[in-house]
């Protein structure tokens, strides 16, 4: 069974920045779109970013230009550097597939101050 694990959350300043892992626990290279989601308190979950196996990627109008996704299918690793961080990123973030295909993570908790 594929597992997720999301690590890299914090309390961050507004301003500042946070780099985001996420390791599965099997291969990754055969995952043609991986997604980086998060869930904000009463919010439902949302799709914040994507990158495909090849390295394209696409990401959410909230988030564009300060938020980079990446992967490193050697070490079944997805990243997602965030930078010029706002209040409003506040939220747990998860990884999985696009679309969803795998059981969720714990998340990672991110909070942004103001």
């Amino acid at each position: 069974q594929v597992q997720l694990v999301e690590s890299g959350g914090g309390l961050v300043q507004a301003g500042g920045s946070l780099r985001l892992s996420c390791t599965v626990s099997g291969s990754i290279s055969s995952i043609l779109v991986m997604g980086w989601y998060r869930q904000a308190p009463g919010n439902q979950r949302e799709l914040v970013a994507r990158i495909s196996v090849g390295g394209s990627t696409n990401y959410g109008d909230s988030v564009k230009g300060r938020f980079t996704a990446s992967r490193d299918n050697a070490k079944n690793t997805v990243y997602l550097q965030m930078n010029s961080l706002k209040p409003e990123d506040t939220a747990v973030y998860y990884c999985n597939t696009y679309p969803v295909n795998l059981e969720w993570g714990q998340g990672t908790q991110v909070t942004v101050s103001s």
